[in-house]
């Protein structure tokens, strides 16, 4: 295996997906169709292509052969023969569903027991696809718009206060009355059909009747401007995109949050989580275990969403990368607490930075300019931007040069 190898990374098209911001990345010609997500990594379901020189060949399969000449011994002893993150570029046209991720504890229980019932790994009712958890960072590359945890309660009530919708006025009242971990159960469960009555003991409303009077006061508080216009023209847009989903009921009692360039969302299990425009880097555990919520045609398992949900009411973090104490000021990491994965920002400028790590592996990808890999005495791979490499563990130094260059890279945490 040689020092660095240039990838070939497959596209999924889903239906959410922009149809120009990947290939405006990656500088391929759109194909008419959305391009949702740009794949960096060994998922079985979709891995990358590794040209070693002996043409290319998917990742998963050459980490399978060799795993501790690609992963390194002490990732092997940690994670086992895979590779323990999933990169990716996502560049969201509409909203993804809306959605919660597991615990590890949760992921085992969960895909023991739909083992044990005998559901299909491809039945579109399986929830539990393996027995991991799926914590994610999400790295903005220009403006971003996501929705990520429960609004603070007394400012969801101030929202439906503005909203002036009479079917969901006993939701106000409960959240001003009682804690966030009470009453946001009995909230979610109602706004997906789980319940039969709403938190005040009030018959659950007519669903179809009250999104479409949501949907009207929506439009009506983001043309009248004011604290909430930014979220409710994001609902709004949403509403639009899925229309008469319940999903937006839910959606109501989450943050609106804005990202620029550079700006990041760390997402532990249990917080509700939906990405609604943009274009980002994501890197998560290579795991596939997502409960969908809402804003979505699949399988919504109500009670199974309740159980693995945080009912906590949060400002959502907002993280930006800085460099380690008397390190490289080149190299900026994004703070995270997940053992599978690390990403950083890598600027070389006009000095170049170092990129070798004896001990794990490492996948770069170009989001500006075009940078240029180096080894002693060895060929050199050039990056133009939207190109990656795959970079297995050596105690060789390889060098990063770039001016005006920017890269993404993923490693173990």
């Amino acid at each position: 295996m040689p020092l660095f190898a240039p990838l070939t990374n497959p596209v999924r098209p889903y239906a959410w997906g922009s149809v120009t911001a990947i290939p405006g990345l990656t500088g391929t010609a759109p194909t008419g169709g959305p391009q949702a997500e740009l794949w960096l990594g060994a998922h079985p379901s979709a891995p990358s292509l590794l040209d070693d020189g002996h043409g290319p060949r998917p990742l998963d399969r050459l980490i399978a052969e060799a795993p501790e000449e690609m992963l390194g011994a002490a990732t092997v002893r940690r994670f086992g023969p895979r590779l323990p993150f999933l990169f990716k570029v996502l560049a969201a046209e509409r909203a993804l569903s809306l959605q919660v991720h597991p615990t590890r504890a949760q992921a085992e229980a969960g895909f023991a027991a739909e083992e044990a019932l005998g559901v299909p790994s491809d039945a579109p009712e399986r929830v539990y696809k393996d027995r991991d958890h799926k914590p994610e960072l999400l790295c903005a590359l220009g403006d971003f718009e996501a929705l990520c945890g429960f609004r603070p309660t007394a400012a969801t009530a101030a929202l439906l206060d503005r909203l002036a919708v009479p079917a969901l006025a006993g939701w106000a009242s409960a959240l001003r009355a009682r804690p966030a971990a009470e009453v946001l159960p009995a909230l979610l469960r109602q706004a997906l059909g789980g319940g039969a009555a709403g938190p005040d003991g009030a018959p659950a409303p007519d669903t179809a009747a009250v999104l479409a009077e949501v949907t009207t006061a929506l439009g009506r508080v983001a043309a009248a401007g004011g604290p909430f216009a930014a979220a409710c023209t994001a609902y709004a847009r949403a509403a639009r995109d899925y229309p008469g989903d319940r999903g937006l009921l839910a959606a109501l009692l989450l943050n609106h949050v804005r990202l620029r360039a550079g700006q990041a969302l760390h997402l532990d299990a249990g917080v509700p989580h939906a990405y609604l425009h943009g274009l980002g880097v994501e890197l998560m555990a290579n795991s596939d275990n997502v409960l969908r919520c809402g804003l979505t045609a699949k399988h919504i398992d109500v009670p199974g969403l309740l159980s693995v949900t945080a009912f906590e009411a949060v400002e959502p973090a907002v993280l930006t990368a800085a460099p380690a104490a008397g390190a490289d000021p080149s190299v900026a990491c994004f703070p995270s607490r997940t053992a599978e994965f690390r990403l950083s920002r890598l600027r070389p400028g006009d000095t170049g930075v170092r990129v070798d790590r004896a001990d794990a592996p490492q996948i770069l990808l170009c989001t500006a300019g075009e940078a240029r890999l180096s080894a002693p005495d060895g060929p050199a791979l050039r990056l133009a931007r939207g190109g990656s490499a795959y970079l297995p563990p050596t105690t060789v130094p390889v060098r990063l040069d770039g001016p005006g260059a920017e890269l993404h890279r993923a490693t173990v945490g």
